[in-house]
């Protein structure tokens, strides 16, 4: 899909041309929508085809005639019981007459622009519209980690009722999407470092100073994926030692249970076999000895079983 916007009198609207000053939006485009889309802005239909890779590093180049920066953007993937966290590439090319972004579905971070809800936001300021979008982008991360963060409490209060090992799957994905979220941040740090060595990028002051508020906020969304990692790393060894201990004091009961079981099981075997001369074996109260005997070692072994504490 292709649309185009453009700043006219402070309102941002959606026009059918493409003009100096406007923002290009291709979202998840099709072959014949990119070749246009090259035809018309003298970009290399490589580039414009790279951010559509799902394993597309987060990178920053620059051509003759324009800047590409890659960065990786927070997603969520439905999953069947939970949703996944994971990151997709989002792709911004910077030339002198106008901006494209490129990504493979629509994301919140750009649907905001679309609406119109972001202050200051003029499509023919591209410096600043671009560090408007990383600045949106390391917000979202954050917010999707406070999210994650959530889930995990919510799952960890599951699990000490529970303790069964869908619960800990859950905790590995959201673990895995810490993972994904900590090596983009780290990716898209080195973008943002980069990005202050480009003079046309930050122009003017203030964009330069929108690209320090960007680093800072990717900084502690780093530090707190790092923070949020490590506790759901710790809570997961927890709840599985748990778990296994579990297992164990289930299997020692069982233990338990089967040898006091088997000694009434025994004795009557010994008197149920047929011979002559066993002791006691032509007793009129046999019967009744042979059960009192055997209860009378089931109690014992229970009361020694009790002291070892394997009740």
């Amino acid at each position: 899909m292709v649309e185009i916007f453009m700043t006219v009198d402070n309102s941002l609207l959606k026009i059918n041309e493409i003009q100096e000053g406007c923002w290009i939006s291709l979202t998840n485009p099709t072959v014949a929508e990119l070749q246009d889309i090259s035809e018309k802005t003298d970009i290399d239909i490589n580039h414009l085809r790279a951010p559509l890779d799902e394993e597309e590093r987060a990178r920053i180049e620059v051509e003759d005639d324009y800047n590409i920066i890659v960065v990786d953007i927070p997603t969520i993937e439905k999953g069947h019981k939970m949703d996944r966290y994971i990151t997709i590439p989002l792709g911004i090319i910077l030339s002198k007459k106008f901006l494209i972004t490129i990504c493979l579905e629509e994301t919140p971070i750009l649907k905001i622009f679309k609406d119109g809800r972001i202050r200051n936001f003029y499509t023919y300021k591209k410096s600043r519209f671009i560090l408007q979008i990383l600045y949106r982008n390391a917000t979202t991360f954050l917010q999707n980690l406070r999210t994650i963060d959530r889930k995990s409490d919510e799952i960890e209060r599951k699990l000490h009722i529970s303790t069964q090992n869908s619960e800990l799957i859950d905790l590995l994905d959201l673990e895995k999407s810490l993972v994904y979220f900590t090596t983009s941040l780290r990716s898209n740090e080195v973008v943002l470092e980069k990005m202050l060595k480009i003079e046309s990028i930050k122009q003017y002051p203030e964009d330069e100073e929108l690209l320090q508020d960007v680093i800072i906020e990717n900084k502690q969304a780093i530090e707190m994926a790092n923070i949020y990692s490590g506790i759901l790393s710790g809570t997961m060894d927890a709840f599985a030692s748990i778990i296994s201990n579990n297992q164990n004091i289930v299997m020692k009961f069982l233990t338990a249970v089967t040898i006091v079981l088997s000694i009434p099981t025994m004795i009557a075997s010994f008197y149920g076999m047929n011979f002559v001369n066993i002791p006691g074996g032509k007793h009129p109260y046999g019967f009744y000895i042979a059960t009192f005997a055997g209860l009378l070692i089931t109690f014992i072994i229970i009361i020694i079983f009790k002291k070892k504490k394997l009740f």
